[in-house]
Parts: structure tokens; sequence; C-alpha cells
């Protein structure tokens, strides 16, 4: 691979997801050491981002979606906490008035909002924060979002991604119609503002036009930077022409490599310089002081399931390794031939993993404690075991950072206090912010209206 993939010289940079207040595991709001009631518990919120500002961690990243959420137009939150936060503009604001360095980044969608609104509230809280807000632009691709904004079918790829690219250069534009040197608010002068500096957008594309100025004045980072999460060709190509970070969910280091080296490449073919694109890989944790002992909490989380629920993920991983598990102990081994029999389906990259815990002699539970039908990679094990996974993908070129999604609350606090320690020791994490904006923060370059 070419140079840009070479991390010799650099160092981990890392966005925390912060799921609905709880974690990355939507059974964790019942564990003894949570806070049941988080989901709507702003100052519990914000202490936890207090606890990854201590950290030293670079951004808060909310993934939200415009809905309810979920197959069917509706999630089953019955027993399992929501997947999407309270109203991510309002909490943010919560959260910038209690920190000073930590980024927020939240996501807002590009069909779903209109860009004089969008580009008013982000530069606003951009302001509010001192510079430290980023936007994660999302098409939004949900038919039941589409009923919440009137009684019209969702908008196919190609015209949701046509109306991304408007709604970030709209949006852009805007940013940018305030000049950088037009707010003087000079007493002794009389002048407020230099008007000169003060343009129309007159944006006119073929989904959104907006013709007036935006009354915000630049910010410490003059505007907020782009973030954008989708592996699609389209979503891709929106990254590569806009984006700073992108959040990327690969389940092995090639796989990373690959994707890695292609929104680079795409930001090349948009005139940028590659380094300008921070891919941030998810992963999720659950840190004990053995294996045993993380591997314990992970069975927890499971003996919340409804016999339904985990019946369903252990007919899942019979799928992913060409094994009928379901008329099997569970709690045991396979049998040394079902063992042989097992092949990672081809359409699965979680399934590799999968089949090398069953062939290890791991019972299916374990296997499925280990989180090899989550989400994104799971690491159960010691600070030592999680400092080791991120440090392998790293110097292997696989990721500019991750984005961290603990098992649950504590899973912060543990990761701030046992595996930031050890990656600051082997030099490949700072040990404190490089600035005080998020693009400071991301390494990437000052902004202002729209890229020529």
């Amino acid at each position: 691979m070419v140079d840009y993939l070479d991390n010799s010289n650099k160092q981990i940079k890392l966005a925390l997801q912060l799921v609905s207040g709880y974690g990355g595991e939507f059974q964790s709001w019942r564990l003894a050491d949570s806070n049941e009631r988080a989901y709507t518990d702003i100052d519990f919120y914000v202490e936890m981002t207090k606890t990854a500002e201590q950290g030293k961690i670079h951004t808060l990243f909310i993934a939200d979606t415009p809905s309810f959420g979920g197959a069917g137009g509706g999630t089953d939150i019955s027993t399992r906490s929501p997947a999407f936060p309270l109203e991510p503009m309002v909490m943010l604001s919560a959260v910038a008035y209690a920190t000073q360095k930590i980024g927020m980044v939240a996501t807002f969608s590009t069909t779903y909002n209109l860009p004089y609104n969008l580009a008013r509230q982000l530069k606003t809280l951009d302001t509010l924060s001192g510079g430290r807000v980023g936007w994660n632009a999302v098409t939004t691709g949900t038919p039941f979002t589409a009923y919440n904004f009137g009684n019209k079918p969702l908008p196919d790829t190609t015209t949701r991604y046509e109306m991304a690219h408007e709604m970030v250069e709209a949006v852009q534009t805007l940013w940018g119609t305030f000049g950088e040197n037009a707010y003087i608010a000079d007493q002794k002068s009389g002048v407020f503002a230099d008007m000169s500096q003060i343009k129309p957008a007159n944006y006119q594309g073929k989904h959104y036009q907006v013709k007036g100025a935006l009354p915000i004045p630049a910010t410490a980072q003059g505007q907020p930077p782009i973030f954008q999460a989708g592996p699609s060709p389209e979503g891709i190509e929106l990254a590569g022409k806009f984006a700073s970070g992108v959040y990327a969910n690969p389940f092995s280091i090639e796989e990373a490599r690959h994707y890695r080296h292609i929104l680079k490449q795409r930001a090349i073919k948009h005139g940028r310089n590659p380094n300008e694109i921070n891919m941030f890989s998810g992963f999720m944790f659950t840190i004990g002081k053995t294996y045993e002992e993380a591997l314990d909490r992970r069975h927890q989380l499971l003996d919340f399931m409804s016999d339904d629920e985990f019946y369903g993920q252990i007919r899942y991983l019979s799928a992913m390794i060409g094994v009928d598990l379901q008329h099997l102990d569970v709690n045991q081994p396979l049998p040394t031939h079902l063992q042989k029999q097992a092949t990672p389906h081809p359409h699965d990259p979680r399934s590799p993993r999968a089949v090398e815990l069953i062939k290890q002699g791991l019972s299916p539970k374990d296997v499925l404690a280990n989180g090899v039908i989550n989400y994104h990679p799971v690491v159960v094990g010691t600070a030592e075991d999680v400092a080791d996974f991120m440090e392998e993908w790293f110097k292997a070129g696989a990721t500019d950072g991750f984005s961290l999604a603990p098992d649950s609350q504590t899973g912060v606090k543990d990761f701030v206090e046992q595996v930031v320690p050890i990656l600051q020791a082997r030099g490949i994490f700072h040990t404190d912010y490089e600035g005080s904006t998020l693009r400071e923060h991301l390494g990437v370059s000052h902004q202002y209206g729209v890229r020529k």
C-alpha cells in the first residue's frame, strides 16, 4: 500500500459512542453498576463525557436518526434500552457548557432537514462550545423515517445522495456568508459589523435553494468539520469530497486497510490531502481483571435476554458457521466432528472469528459472549488485551483511530483509567489535546465556507 497508510509517525485518534447513555450493549442498563435512568439523566451523560475528557478522548460521537428506529418502524424497547438518544443538538448544548476540550459530533440527516435551519443550529452550537462541533452527514435510508416527514415515499439512493451533496454544499456556503473578519463590535466607532464582508448565499441546487446570509460570525475553528458513515460507493464519494472523519465498521485488518485505502484515494481524487480524512473503526469491549471476569460480565448480558432472543442468536450463529446448534447443549463445546465441519459463511465478515472460537473448543454460549454477532469487532478481556487489539490494527495501517463502543457505562471509566495509560506508555496515544477545537484534535486544516 502507499505511504499514507503508514502510521509510524502518527498517534491514534478516538471517538466515544455513548448509546443513549448506557453503552453498546442494549441489555447493559440492567447491570448492577449501571444508572438505569441514564436515558433521561443529562447530568449523568455529562459526567461520562467529563470522564472521557479526562482521558483526552478526541470527540464524542452520537449516532441518531429522526425516528423511533428499528425494522418495521419501531424498536421494541420493552426490555432493551433505545438505540438512539434524546435530541442530540439539545443534549450537546448541555455537554458543551460542562466541558472544555472534548469534541462533539452528532448525526443529522441530509434528507430530512433544511439547510438554513441546520446551518444555523450547528454553527450556534459550535459558537457555544468554542469550536468543538462536527456534523455527521447521513442520508437516512429508512422508509419509516420518511413517514415522519409527510406521506411521501423515501427517495431512491441516487436522489438521496444528490440531496446530500447539495445539503453539505448549501450548509457550508451559509457558514461562509458572514465574513471571517466581519464581526467588529467597536463601541467607539459604532461599527458592529462590516457589511461588505457579509454576502448572501444565493445557493441554487436541484433539491435545495438558499438565498440569504447566516447572521453568525466565524467560530474558533471557522466552521464544523464534516463526518460521514456508510460504505456504499455513494457514501464513499460523499466522504472523499467533504469528510474529515469517517465512521467505519470493518471486521478484519485486511478489510480495514482496503477501506481506508479507498477513502484516501477518493480524497485525492477530489484534490484533497489524504491525511485530511480520518477513518474511525468501530469496536466494542468488555474489560475485566482477567479474561474470565470479562467473559462472566458478557454472560450476564446474555442471561438478561429472553429465551426467544437468546435462541434467535443461536440460530444466527448456526448460519454463520454452517452447523445446526439448536439441538445441542449450548453450554458445552461442540463434538470434535462438528468442530471440524464448522465453515465461515462467505457473506458474513464476522464468521471467521466465530469459527475460530468454535474450533478452539468454546461452547456456543461462550462464542456469543465473545461478541461474534455484534455490529463491531468485540474485545473481551483485560485492559492489555484491548490495548493490544488497538495497537495491532493501528500499526498495521488499518485505521486512523477508533470509534469506541464500551459495553456499558462503567466501560468508559475502565477505558480511561486502564487502557489510556497503556496506549500512552506505548507512545501511540497523546497525553494532552493538541488544541482547543475539534479541527485541531483531528489534525485537519482550517476551512471557511464551501471548499473551492
